[in-house]
């Protein structure tokens, strides 16, 4: 008996997705609640898992394919018997060990690879066995592949000789020159989309302003492992700055504001976007009711949000929402950036590197680990004075971090 295998429901308002990649290929067998197929939504991937034990059948699109909600992607047939040509890991017996390693094409992982990171792989010969995965189950992504070719962990399919210098041989070759295309990701396409509807629907304009970190960094250094021994969890930057935009909007509600047509919708809560990296692009989870957590639970719902971004398993619901978002691009190293809306919001935060600064103090010259802040805000609704404003409340609470405690 077959049992039909169809696209779930993906959530509020959203009808289709596309096919990411196949987990399982037709003959394997699967176990009930195996996920078998990723689909990409507009926000997140979506693992659909097969309902019954048994045989994988055909699969009904092929990757980057679009599937709407209740369509058909394969069967699996219960109590069917796996096909003799699909390999199944075993251990390996003595002699396999002087065996020739088994090229990446016909390893039985290799098909589930994305074409994208395949591509990378062929392109430069390597055996994916060489390298970590840090996708979801340790499944490699383009970063993992360009990560060991830089660190030179990466192998060659067929040598114990590490790949770095085949990798420069083949840049350096006129003649290898190679080109890929690969289709935008539905992710991509979504955040491509919403960027050019944050610039052509709002009047975006950014203010900047720098903060001394002196006062933060010493209270994290003494009480950092006491934090780490009580809360179970690592006390960061982020907690700090997320307390200091709940403080800010407080004194000036414009900036978590919403336009909705002619009637502006002010929020007495705090909903705070933070975006954080994922495989497919950057995501931004919504901390909900940031105002009501206290430092140990923002960090507890930052790092558990990042670390499911890199997993792929945030929900729909977590990504939907918000009324001002954080982006620290600093921990890639920005100096200083302007950062676009996430519409209807009207404010966004840009957070970048701290760096040593010659700055006057008391009329001396001394050396401060200094940060750029970027708020980029929607002009039609929120004043120069407002977002100068907020912007400062942000400032004088991370320079004097008490201020977060007696609500100043």
């Amino acid at each position: 008996m077959a049992t039909d295998v169809i696209v779930p429901a993906l959530g509020e308002s959203i009808t289709e997705a596309s096919v990411g990649q196949w987990l399982k290929q037709p003959g394997e067998a699967v176990a009930a609640d195996e996920a078998i197929v990723a689909l990409e939504t507009d926000k997140v991937a979506v693992e659909v898992t097969s309902p019954v034990a048994g045989v994988m059948g055909e699969q009904m699109f092929k990757p980057g394919d679009t599937v709407t909600v209740g369509a058909l992607i394969t069967r699996i047939v219960e109590g069917g018997v796996p096909a003799a040509a699909v390999p199944v890991p075993v251990a390996a017996a003595p002699v396999a060990a002087a065996a020739a390693p088994v090229p990446a094409a016909e390893s039985p992982a290799y098909d589930a690879i994305s074409p994208a990171v395949r591509g990378l792989l062929d392109t430069y010969n390597l055996d994916p066995a060489s390298i970590g995965g840090t996708g979801k189950d340790g499944r490699l992504t383009k970063g993992d592949v360009l990560a060991a070719i830089e660190a030179g962990t990466a192998r060659l399919k067929s040598s114990a000789t590490p790949a770095p210098a085949a990798v420069a041989a083949v840049a350096a070759a006129p003649a290898e020159r190679r080109e890929e295309r690969v289709k935008m990701t539905r992710l991509r396409q979504t955040i491509a989309r919403r960027l050019k509807e944050a610039q052509n629907s709002a009047a975006m304009l950014t203010t900047f302003n720098d903060v001394d970190m002196t006062a933060v960094i010493e209270a994290r250094a003494k009480y950092k492992d006491m934090f780490e021994k009580k809360h179970g969890t690592r006390l960061g930057f982020m907690s700090f700055f997320a307390k200091a935009v709940v403080l800010a909007l407080k004194d000036v509600p414009s900036v978590g504001a919403a336009i909705e047509g002619d009637e502006i919708i002010y929020k007495d809560y705090a909903d705070l976007g933070v975006a954080v990296s994922s495989p497919g692009g950057l995501v931004v989870p919504i901390l909900r009711n940031a105002q009501a957590k206290g430092f140990a639970q923002i960090e507890k719902d930052i790092a558990d949000f990042g670390d499911r971004a890199r997993k792929g398993t945030l929900k729909i619901d977590e990504l939907q929402g918000g009324n001002f978002t954080i982006s620290n691009g600093g921990v890639f190293g920005s100096l200083l950036s302007t950062p676009i809306l996430n519409p209807p919001q009207s404010g966004v935060l840009g957070l970048h590197r701290v760096e040593d600064r010659p700055v006057v103090k008391n009329g001396q010259i001394v050396i401060r680990p200094m940060r750029y802040l970027a708020l980029s805000y929607d002009h039609r609704l929120v004043d120069g004075r407002e977002a100068v404003t907020f912007l400062v409340r942000v400032k004088e609470a991370i320079e004097d971090p008490a201020r977060l405690l007696i609500d100043l």
